[in-house]
């Protein structure tokens, strides 16, 4: 292997793989080799739309077959974009043939099937890692000084986020993300993924003791055996106190919020997951104090904005890069991180015990029953 550049095949050419087409270009330690696709055609006309928007200098190869691209011997690492009831399969076999994995999320239909996953990356000694690109914000570390400061906000109280868009109506009828088959959870495993995992985040990964949910609204297509979470809430309660909500939906105006209420101050964040478009991201902290001076009544506003230079949308600063850099420093270095898949496990076993929660009409369950 050439030691100064991952070699990268990819597994689909679902929508995704154009943004992340552009952050392989720019991380600088990687190089897109083929794109596999169920034909060749198919990835053919895939790569020249690519290659008129993001062109690169060198050939990528259209191969017909996700077998066929993981037998290539000039690719160390693949992504994996399929759709959520594939992935395991997949992956699995991508392992199995000495690639490292960067998977999207949710990983599997369940924490059993994540458990595979990772046992064959183990078995392997490939890297595993989803692609939850807000994790590789440089943002993420100027909130964890915040929150651990234990003076700006404070202890941490309650967590609150929401991730949702408004879908069309041909959207819903025809996306495969409301396909019992190839995406059972719906809202909850696209947008859940992410709103789970940063109040996990948030905590330092620490399992709630208790999970609810409910599924709001759901749709059982035709192409469907079961019903599908179109609109989704759900809460956590952790040992000492602390809870958090949460809210998921296609069918509500798009927002991608973080709140979290300590004893001394809270923090915001409007665009956790997809920073807004520029070259900069941010987040609120803000300590208001009432004053009750004689009949005066009155609550004083303090607000501090934290700035951090980052773009966005694939820049070589932006966390999309970010993430396919660090993935690639992990495979050229020979230094497997192990953090990674526990991310991604206590992710999806609180997801799954929401969904088990919301099927058993909202009774309390927990990660690990």
């Amino acid at each position: 292997m050439d030691k100064q550049v991952c070699r990268w095949g990819v597994l689909s050419t679902a929508n995704i793989t154009k943004k992340n087409w552009h952050s392989i270009v720019n991380s600088g330690n990687g190089r897109l080799v083929a794109i596999a696709s169920r034909s060749t055609k198919k990835a053919k006309t895939f790569i020249e739309g690519c290659q008129a928007s993001i062109p690169v200098a060198h050939p990528v190869d259209a191969v017909e077959g996700y077998e066929t691209l993981l037998r290539r011997t000039d690719v160390d690492a693949v992504y994996l974009p399929l759709p959520t009831g594939v992935r395991t399969e997949w992956a699995i076999r991508a392992a199995n043939a000495g690639k490292h994995v960067l998977i999207e999320k949710p990983c599997g239909v369940s924490a059993d099937e994540v458990e595979r996953i990772v046992a064959a990356c183990n078995a392997n000694a490939v890297q595993f890692m989803d692609g939850t690109m807000y994790l590789h914000s440089k943002r993420m570390a100027a909130l964890r000084g915040v929150l651990d400061d234990r003076t700006t906000i404070g202890a941490v109280r309650r967590v609150a986020t929401q991730f949702s868009f408004r879908a069309p109506e041909s959207w819903i009828d025809e996306n495969i993300r409301l396909s019992s088959a190839l995406e059972p959870a719906g809202c909850l495993g696209d947008l859940g993924w992410y709103t789970i995992g940063i109040t996990l985040w948030v905590m330092n990964y620490q399992l709630p003791s208790e999970v609810r949910g409910r599924v709001l609204r759901g749709i059982r297509r035709d192409d469907s055996e079961h019903t599908v979470p179109l609109e989704f809430q759900g809460e956590m309660h952790f040992d000492g106190g602390v809870s958090a909500t949460w809210y998921n939906s296609f069918v509500t105006q798009h927002q991608q919020w973080l709140h979290v209420s300590g004893s001394a101050g809270y923090l915001e964040v409007k665009d956790f997951a997809l920073p807004y478009f520029g070259n900069e991201v941010s987040f609120d902290v803000s300590k208001h104090d009432f004053v009750n001076d004689g009949c005066s009544f009155r609550m004083e506003r303090s607000t501090r904005t934290h700035t951090i230079s980052e773009h966005s949308n694939n820049h070589e600063s932006a966390q999309e890069t970010r993430l396919f850099r660090a993935f690639g420093d992990l495979v050229l270095h020979g230094k497997r991180d192990p953090r990674w898949a526990e991310v991604s496990l206590n992710t999806q076993r609180v997801l799954d015990a929401a969904f088990r929660s919301a099927n058993e009409n909202g009774r309390p369950t927990s990660p690990s029953s």
